[in-house]
């Protein structure tokens, strides 16, 4: 029999995904492989790298086990091409196929690539995912406007999710008025479980520290778990101890608590280890056994089977082009604190930070600080969305590409958000003890010590008063900026400019 290369990326470890379920062990050969240029075409923290990896060469060792022929390439590798097309060709060579089964990637790059391949070339549709490609599409055919909590009913419709027959339990879909609550320290709230590095991923890490060297990020010390056994451990800690308290922090920001009470499983579900459905279904049976009350469950389930999967299918039915979206036309260069440079902004500062050193913030930390900032400011939309794929441990661009432009920065024009998510200091001095610390004031509006947050919010609404007066949600601002002194105004535009002019000329700010 013809063998046929099967292809397995780094975010596909799934024992039962597409491409091997319509694979056969008997002639098939699986390709995997650690190639530079999938660490290098964003600059990737260390530790998504050394996670990605390391949950590779454990996959291949399952796969393995269970009947198939692996051809795997390892990063230092001499015959390694170093890109997963070049990987692809050599393995067709060595191999004598011209035939190749693959799961759908998910970025629009490595479609392209793939389908531009000399190989016939089969993708499969990934069905890890709730809603299929048809289903979103025929979904929001003849919509005027897609709107999350829509496609969400569906969803719990579909899977049965907190359903009664065609009723959501307890007679509600959405228990937000019951959520989201500022959070207060609690030497009580169970901390997160962390994972030692085994020999496999220490072997991985040094690796990494040897070939991506000026990566922006710590490698060590590195805590996620790397296969699907601690996968599973980890979601049940969650389910156990910390979804519980989901509903309550999940806006939430503490200085001295940067977890809190979330779940960290979107790099396990974004990789393969965990599915979506089995996630749902075990916070789900906390809620049914009396271990977590309906508020917090219900909050988590709709960030899985709907956000995630709305974000998705935007990505794919908006096409490749959706990431050179900027309806804002904002232009500024991504600000150096970005990466690490000082700033005196302790809000900024604390979110960076953690990013450094974990390879994780939760959604209010990147849309609220780091991406309310980067928008006010009128940072490029696009240099945003490299930095947010660049640093997080979960980022992969169908997941991440969405929320950056759509969510985060309105490049999409309202698309996918119903408004421009630009606040003053006030929200975040509500959800989080970050003000307290910092150098600025939040009360003040202008002033040597006045919330830079304060000062961009009000730039903002003045630059784009012709999109958000006609804003439902947004017109208001509008209204209260007119109602402003001339006075008032004109030290606003003039202070906020000579601040983003002393960012712009690399001052610390």
């Amino acid at each position: 029999m013809v063998k046929r290369l099967v292809l397995i990326l780094g975010d596909q470890l799934t024992p039962d995904i597409a491409a091997l379920k319509a694979a056969d062990p008997a002639r098939d050969i699986v390709v995997m492989a650690e190639v530079r240029a999938e660490g290098t075409y964003a600059p990737h923290h260390p530790q998504k790298i050394a996670l990605i990896l390391t949950a590779m060469r454990k996959f291949a060792v399952q796969l393995r086990k269970a009947g198939w022929q692996v051809a795997y390439s390892r990063l230092d590798d001499p015959d390694n091409s170093h890109t997963i097309t070049g990987e692809c060709l050599r393995r067709a060579t060595e191999f004598g196929a011209s035939e190749m089964l693959a799961t759908r990637p998910g970025e629009w790059r490595l479609i392209e690539a793939l389908e531009a391949l000399p190989l016939k070339t089969h993708m499969l549709e990934d069905d890890r995912f709730i809603a299929s490609h048809a289903e979103f599409d025929a979904w929001r055919e003849g919509r005027k406007q897609l709107r999350m909590e829509w496609f969400y009913r569906d969803m719990r419709r579909k899977t049965g999710l907190l359903m009664e027959g065609d009723k959501p339990v307890g007679g509600q879909w959405n228990y937000d008025a019951e959520n989201r609550k500022r959070a207060k320290p609690d030497l009580l709230r169970p901390k997160p479980l962390r994972f030692e590095p085994d020999e496999m991923t220490e072997e991985v890490s040094t690796l990494v520290e040897a070939q991506f060297p000026k990566h922006f990020g710590r490698l060590r010390p590195f805590h996620w778990a790397t296969d699907r056994a601690g996968a599973l451990q980890a979601l049940e800690y969650f389910t156990t101890h910390s979804l519980p308290r989901f509903g309550d922090e999940q806006d939430a920001m503490l200085s001295d608590d940067s977890l809190l009470s979330h779940s960290l499983l979107s790099p396990y579900l974004n990789i393969g280890l965990l599915t979506p459905i089995e996630v749902c279904q075990a916070a789900e049976t906390a809620w049914k056994t009396g271990r977590a009350p309906l508020n917090a469950v219900e909050g988590f389930i709709r960030q899985i089977i709907g956000w995630r999967e709305f974000v998705r299918g935007i990505y794919f039915s908006e096409g490749p082009d959706y990431m050179t979206r900027n309806a804002l036309g904002h232009t500024r260069d991504l600000p150096p604190l970005y990466w690490g440079a000082e700033t005196r902004m302790n809000c900024l500062s604390r979110a960076v930070a953690q990013t450094r050193d974990l390879a994780y913030a939760h959604h209010i930390q990147r849309l609220m600080v780091t991406g309310t900032f980067g928008l006010m400011a009128g940072v490029d939309p696009a240099h945003l969305h490299e930095w947010y794929l660049a640093v997080y441990i979960d980022a992969f661009e169908w997941v991440e590409a969405p929320n950056t432009l759509g969510m985060s920065q309105f490049a999409d024009g309202g698309l996918l958000g119903s408004k421009p998510y630009a606040a003053s200091g006030a929200y975040i001095n509500r959800m989080s003890d970050y003000c307290e610390g910092c150098q600025y004031n939040v009360k003040d509006r202008v002033g040597p010590k006045a919330c830079p947050f304060n000062l961009l919010f009000w730039n903002f609404v003045h630059r784009h008063r012709d999109l958000l007066s006609s804003n439902p949600r947004m017109g208001q601002m509008v209204r209260t900026w007119d109602k402003m002194t001339p006075d008032h105004q004109a030290q606003v535009l003039t202070e906020s400019a000579a601040f983003l002019a002393r960012m712009d000329g690399g001052e610390s700010v």
